[in-house]
């Protein structure tokens, strides 16, 4: 019964891995901080560019 265990538990592990691997979790992808201030100054750049031309 114990060995019978062992193997049936390292399959149902090799199972739960590989059905984990389909499914991606809706976690958004990391994004430094660096990277979020360069992108702040990118959209802070463009509203100004778009506020002079209406005006």
């Amino acid at each position: 019964m114990n060995r019978r265990k062992k193997i049936v538990t390292k399959f149902q592990k090799k199972d739960k891995r590989a059905n984990a691997k389909l499914h991606k979790s809706n976690k958004p992808a990391y994004v430094s901080k660096a990277d979020r201030e360069k992108l702040e100054q990118q959209i802070s750049i463009t509203q100004s560019d778009d506020n002079q031309e209406q005006e």
